[in-house]
């Protein structure tokens, strides 16, 4: 199971990728922000919404010195055929994950076992490899790149500024915190 502060879970995946099947290793993103996006499947109602979202802020991502992976336990015949088929997956030009043997989807605590589907589950991993923040939804509650991108931007501060905090709704120009016992009770 995943831990906030410990070492995010290994894997090695085949992925789609611009028209491609490659291979993503987790251990070769080391350096990198990666953001990790589990979705229930292909050709579904409220992931492509998610994901043509995702697409639409891929560089925004990437300016952030972050990369972008979706997974699901769909195949990469399987997403290549989704993204022939949809206008909105057509935008995706990060790796789509397959994990056909829900292993990943376990290790990171978002299978759904009698589905065979993962849930919601995204992850911000930083460029030694650790955990740094996850969220899980139920498969019925989309999620928001501007808010995913917020919370890598915090993540990113936290890193850079030891010391500092960053309260809620943070983002790059506000203020932060910096905890100590000359705020116990101030704010």
């Amino acid at each position: 199971m995943v831990k906030i502060n410990h070492e995010a879970p290994k894997f090695d995946l085949e992925a789609f990728q611009n028209g491609e099947i490659i291979r993503v290793k987790l251990e070769e993103l080391k350096g990198k922000w990666v953001v990790l996006v589990y979705y229930p499947a292909d050709f579904t109602f409220v992931c492509p919404t998610e994901l043509g979202e995702l697409a639409d802020n891929y560089k925004t991502f990437q300016d952030l010195g972050a990369e972008v992976l979706v997974c699901t336990t769909d195949t990469v015949f399987v997403h290549k055929a989704w993204h022939d088929e949809s206008t909105m997956i057509k935008k995706i030009t990060f790796p789509m994950l397959a994990d056909p043997t829900g292993n990943t989807c376990r290790n990171y605590g978002v299978m759904i076992e009698e589905e065979g589907l993962a849930l919601r589950g995204t992850f911000i991993i930083d460029p030694d490899g650790i955990l740094k923040s996850y969220e899980v939804n139920d498969n019925s509650i989309g999620r928001s790149s501007e808010e995913l991108i917020r919370k890598l931007q915090a993540a990113q501060f936290v890193r850079e500024h030891g010391g500092e905090v960053c309260p809620a709704s943070w983002k790059p120009g506000k203020a932060t915190l910096k905890p100590g016992l000359d705020l116990v009770g101030k704010i």
